[in-house]
């Protein structure tokens, strides 16, 4: 049976989960030995770049019909990697963490270099395209209250910026670069004009910023926060005053609603941390993952849970999707949120690719 058409015929009209959902998933090969920080797919390619606290990005080639996949590279830093993340063009992965260095790694020479350097860990990179001429570069976003941007052929930046504080989240599409940092501060920056910050603004969410996630339309971005709590957030005031709003997800106890995206029950539940927020290629509905060790499909624009999955029993500590929207990746792995007494020697450490299928991703149909 094929990977992509792993389920019954019978569309689930439930978003409730059967605890059946993800037992066809596919185990990714020789995974990293480690917690893993970031999952990136190639925009041409079905090529998974994975990030890991073992110093490793590998990068993975994977049949998207049967789910068969295999390790095509492998390269390392001196510390725990935070971020990888693919250039445009699919031929390169940027990759920045504790060891202070932003790398770049040629998928066909097999080569890394170093490109950047910060005074502090890098905690995100992507690959960006400035100005009205798309002048690529890569952007890093680190704990010393820097963006940086760098091209490839120079050892000092393009250009530096000061940040209210630490970053602990960024993500970028279209023109849009969005950097989530410590004491919840939101800096916006229009890559049309990529050395000025076009907004400073507080977080919309009570507690620390967890992880950013921009729209593919590059008009705004959903935030999430360590208290299972994700903010639906536009650039424009006027888009953000229609359309703006915050839900709770990722939540054990207290009354929840899964038919709708709903800000106010107040019954007592435990909160988790949003540890990943994924946008979905071609439909633009998106996904939640937390430590409470679930992830949900949401559509914003419907204000509507399309999907949960069962429990994993550990902490899921990234996603992505691939270009076409059809494989959903997730790393089931220790994500650091209780400090290091949590961690544990079997703590999983463990990438599935599960096939998405239209009813639970797409957008409804309006009643």
């Amino acid at each position: 049976m094929s990977f992509l058409s792993n389920t019954s015929s019978a569309a689930t009209t439930s978003s409730a989960s059967t605890g059946k959902e993800l037992i066809n998933d596919i185990t990714i090969n020789n995974g990293p030995e480690d917690s893993i920080s970031d999952l990136s797919f190639s925009t041409k390619h079905d090529l998974l770049a994975v990030a890991s606290w073992d110093k490793k990005v590998r990068i993975y080639e994977i049949d998207p019909n049967s789910g068969n996949n295999q390790g095509r590279a492998i390269f390392e830093h001196e510390a725990p990697v935070f971020s990888a993340r693919w250039s445009t063009d699919g031929t390169k992965v940027v990759s920045g963490g504790a060891d202070k260095q932003v790398k770049i790694f040629d998928l066909q020479t097999q080569q890394s270099q170093q490109i950047g350097i910060h005074e502090a860990p890098v905690k995100a990179v992507r690959y960006v395209e400035c100005g009205p001429s798309n002048t690529q570069a890569v952007a890093s976003g680190s704990w010393d209250k820097t963006l940086k941007y760098w091209d490839m052929r120079s050892p000092q930046p393009i250009a530096t910026i000061q940040l209210p504080e630490r970053v602990y989240a960024m993500d970028s599409s279209q023109k849009l670069l969005v950097i989530g940092c410590a004491e919840k501060h939101i800096t916006v920056i229009d890559l049309n004009n990529p050395q000025q910050i076009f907004k400073n603004s507080q977080s919309p969410l009570k507690w620390q910023t967890r992880t950013i996630a921009c729209y593919p339309q590059g008009n705004g971005f959903a935030i999430g926060s360590i208290e299972g709590r994700c903010g639906i957030q536009y650039v424009n005031d006027s888009e953000q005053t229609k359309f703006g709003f915050a839900f709770k997800c990722h939540r054990i106890g207290g009354t929840t609603t899964s038919s709708a995206l709903r800000s106010s029950a107040s019954t007592t539940s435990q909160a988790y941390p949003v540890n990943s927020i994924s946008f979905h290629p071609t439909y633009g509905t998106f996904s939640t993952a937390g430590s409470d060790g679930t992830f949900s499909f949401w559509d914003k624009d419907a204000r509507q849970k399309l999907k949960a999955f069962p429990n994993l029993n550990c902490t899921v500590s990234a996603t992505a999707f691939n270009a076409t929207g059809s494989i959903f990746a997730y790393a089931m792995s220790y994500d650091w949120s209780q400090g290091y007494m949590a961690n544990r020697p079997d703590y999983p450490h463990i990438v599935k690719l599960h096939a998405t299928k239209d009813e639970e991703i797409k957008q409804k149909k309006k009643r």
